[in-house]
């Protein structure tokens, strides 16, 4: 018997299907026009916590503390100036630039209030997943932190550099860890015992969830019905703007209906690239 290669109908990520979730234009600048964005310094700024927190757990037990990461923190965002020196261009002067370096530290001293990283062993840190649903859709993603009880359950980790949302927030914020969830029990064949995200900003909160069969069941309809959306935009070529206070941080406002824009023409281009995508280029995905 001849085993052959499930048919890929696309890829999405908790980012990209977020994206669509508040605005399919912007999804559609995204990844089918593919427009540039300028970097962002809350970002960026995530992204070098997040590069100091993976490395933390190169060190042994004992020496993962305060001090550790915050020695860690001016070479890893010299590593991020080095692979892209626009970075720099973010802020106005020095006094703006140690402001913001200011603010990373901040959120590493305050993850040490959250959790003791001298009494975890982490199995997996900056994990790439993917997995194929029967409909032929792949999901992929980055996980933060993947740690394994001895008894082999499961507890999945992201670090938000934001606060943590209000209650009627929290589904919006869910979804991208059952997402990750759904993810791996396709691969592995287990739910993930716990999900935990580990909120940095504000005053600081651990959000934890334990999932069930029937969450991660209901999670791959969602994920299934934002694809048939997705596909009927393409069909359509009709990518709805939808308002939101996310419009005030967005880059493409002067192509945007909602703002006195005309987007450009649809390019012939589908967002159904199953290549790995690289780790956070200063995305939101933090």
């Amino acid at each position: 018997m001849t085993l052959t290669e499930p048919v890929i109908i696309g890829a999405l990520s908790p980012s990209r299907a977020g994206d669509f979730m508040t605005c399919p234009l912007l999804y559609r600048f995204r990844v089918i026009d593919q427009l540039p964005e300028r970097p962002s310094p809350a970002a960026v700024r995530g992204t070098v916590v997040h590069a100091v927190l993976e490395r933390l757990y190169d060190l042994p037990a004992p020496r993962r503390s305060v001090a550790a990461a915050l020695e860690l923190l001016e070479p890893q965002w010299r590593r991020l100036l080095d692979d892209d020196p626009q970075y720099a261009e973010m802020f106005s002067g020095e006094e703006e630039q140690a402001e913001w370096l200011a603010q990373a530290r901040g959120m590493l001293e305050r993850y040490f209030t959250l959790e003791d990283p001298t009494r975890l062993e982490p199995a997996e840190r900056e994990l790439y997943v993917e997995a194929v649903l029967d409909g032929g859709l792949m999901l992929r993603g980055y996980v933060d932190r993947l740690d394994v009880a001895p008894t082999g359950e499961v507890r999945v980790v992201d670090y938000k550099t934001g606060s943590a949302p209000g209650p009627d927030f929290e589904a919006k914020a869910l979804f991208q860890m059952k997402f990750y969830a759904l993810v791996l029990w396709r691969l592995r064949g287990r739910v993930p015992r716990l999900l935990q995200l580990v909120y940095l900003g504000g005053q600081g909160e651990v959000l934890r969830y334990a999932p069930d069969e029937a969450d991660l069941q209901a999670t791959e309809r969602k994920v299934m019905a934002l694809w048939t959306a997705i596909e009927r935009a393409m069909r359509s070529g009709e990518w709805r703007a939808r308002r939101s206070r996310l419009c005030d941080w967005c880059d493409h406002q002067a192509l945007c209906p909602e703002f006195g824009g005309t987007p450009p023409p649809v390019p012939d281009r589908q967002p159904g690239d199953t290549v790995r995508s690289s780790r956070r280029a200063a995305t939101d995905e933090l």
